[in-house]
């Protein structure tokens, strides 16, 4: 029997949602105060994914400012195929409120947007079989739906109540679908923390009224030793084979209690049972048998950009709005060019170009020159108070740690003028315990005697030598680059920034490291 791994896409991948048109799926996710906003997933097989572009992709469909404050914008999409058109629809917090945009090829282009005027969060989308569109929210701890004119967003009536789910807080991520006889309104509960759980309800008509199933939540690992957590918000898909999945998210924490986890929630695979009339799912296993579907891998995705195409591949992201004058790929050919607007990352209008963290273990290298005043690195970002950065300038390469209300240069070192090879290596072995923010590297040092390994992996950030030798200058604390210190509802995200000047980087490297896969 043929197995896969789960995360099906591992890395900061939230609140998938998913639809199928022939023999193609499509996910989309969300992606808060990252732009592009909404980035699009294409599988054959359900189990190998590749990232294809995003739905809100230019500044006039999506303009976030500044003051947009980290894990705010773009909130949970929905996804469908409907009348030969791709429709997503998704809400801009403090931002836009609620938008749809339509596509013929999810690849693009896709329309500009039409606003949808409803309040709350995590809107979807269904029609009945009379081809009137409903959209669904979650919004003042209720499940509520309203008929919409799709083409102009207009409401066609009033919000009506639809269900609150089975008790827990914060009922959403509803997802309205007309299988056989029923309607089925599937939601998330419980907060998308630990206690994230999956409930199920049933209508014959709409707007209802739904009937829970019996032994609600159908899926939940809360208060488990398991090893994926914070499961919920899912979204189910038919296979071309007749069976039934679900994608979901769940989170991989580590270290010692309460655990934590830096990339944030990722996008896991369950397969969909059909019981007296009810979709139950699960279980939901990191190797899991794989879906009866012919297996369609995909070409790995470049570990490395040399910055010699006219654009960016879409797996670069920029922090809430992508400025051609701050990001040059054509001012110095074969390097990308990022221009300071402000001093520091902290700051609002920091310039930073940076990709998913995927891999658990994994290391990011750097070739960058930064001549005269200029200023710039690698950074690992979970938002403008927790990051931690090595950066060259004005002859010095140094480490800089910020969490919280606190920042501080944690080592420096002088180094010859020219170009630079800056490197961050991310570990969950070894890791620092959980009384240790930084120390020097001592090859071979044993931890202190009697203290506990706390924290989900160590940072070691530094610099390469002309041979090759990777000069550590701290080790730092996983825990700090986490939601479960920081809050918040995003991942990491490594990659390389300017504060000072405009500093050249040759080429950027995200690798994951040698050694199984966790």
């Amino acid at each position: 029997m043929a197995l896969f791994d789960n995360p099906v896409i591992p890395g900061f991948s939230p609140d998938p949602t998913i639809c199928r048109v022939g023999d193609d799926y499509y996910v989309a996710t969300s992606s808060f105060e990252y732009v592009p906003g909404v980035p699009l997933w294409h599988s054959r097989d359900l189990v190998h994914w590749r990232l294809i572009g995003h739905a809100l992709d230019r500044p006039s469909q999506l303009a976030l400012t500044d003051e947009v404050p980290s894990s705010c914008g773009v909130y949970a999409p929905t996804l469908r195929f409907h009348d030969g058109r791709f429709w997503m629809i998704t809400t801009v917090v403090a931002g836009a409120g609620t938008v749809m945009v339509t596509a013929k090829d999810p690849v693009g282009p896709w329309s500009e947007p039409v606003p949808v005027g409803i309040p709350g969060i995590d809107p979807d989308l269904a029609w009945d079989d009379e081809g009137h569109c409903w959209c669904v929210f979650s919004h003042d701890g209720m499940i509520r739906g309203v008929r919409i004119e799709p083409e102009t967003g207009e409401l066609l009536g009033e919000p009506v109540p639809m269900w609150s789910g089975s008790g827990l807080q914060y009922p959403e991520g509803p997802h309205l679908y007309r299988i056989g006889d029923w309607w089925y309104l599937l939601l998330s509960e419980g907060g998308t923390e630990r206690g994230h759980a999956m409930s199920v309800a049933r209508a014959r008509t709409l707007p209802g009224p739904f009937e829970p199933h019996p032994d609600n939540p159908v899926l939940s690992h809360r208060s488990t030793g398991h090893p994926v957590q914070n499961t919920g918000h899912g979204d189910l898909v038919q296979a071309q084979d007749g069976t039934w999945w679900m994608v979901l998210l769940g989170t991989r924490p580590l270290g010692d209690t309460p655990k934590f986890h830096g990339m944030g929630r990722e996008t896991f695979l369950v397969p969909v049972r059909w019981e007296d009339e009810w979709p139950l799912p699960g279980p939901l296993e990191l190797r899991a048998p794989a879906p009866a579907l012919p297996p369609h891998p995909w070409p790995a995705e470049p570990v490395r950009d040399d910055f010699d195409s006219p654009a960016l591949a879409p797996c670069w992201m920029s922090l809430r709005r992508h400025d051609p004058s701050a990001v040059g790929l054509d001012t110095r050919p074969g390097h990308v060019v990022l221009h300071a607007r402000t001093d520091g990352l902290e700051t609002p209008g920091a310039v930073f170009l940076g990709r998913r963290q995927r891999d658990p273990d994994c290391s990011a290298r750097t070739r960058v020159d930064a001549g005269g005043g200029d200023r710039g690195g690698i950074a690992v970002r979970l938002d403008e108070a927790h990051h931690y950065q090595v950066e060259i300038g004005e002859g010095t390469v140094r480490v800089v740690a910020r969490i919280g209300p606190l920042r501080q240069t944690v080592a420096e070192r002088a180094v010859p003028p020219g170009p630079l090879t800056l490197r961050v290596d991310i570990t969950t072995t070894g890791v620092l315990p959980p009384t240790v923010t930084a120390r020097p590297t001592e090859p071979g040092a044993a931890l202190p005697a009697g203290l506990r390994v706390g924290g989900p992996d160590t940072l070691r950030l530094g610099y390469e030598t002309e041979g090759g030798t990777f000069e550590i200058l701290a080790e730092l604390d996983g825990r700090y680059l986490t939601t479960e210190v920081a809050g918040g509802f995003t991942g990491r995200v490594l990659g390389m920034y300017a504060t000072r000047g405009a500093p050249a980087f040759d080429w950027f490297e995200l690798r994951p490291a040698a050694g199984p896969k966790r």
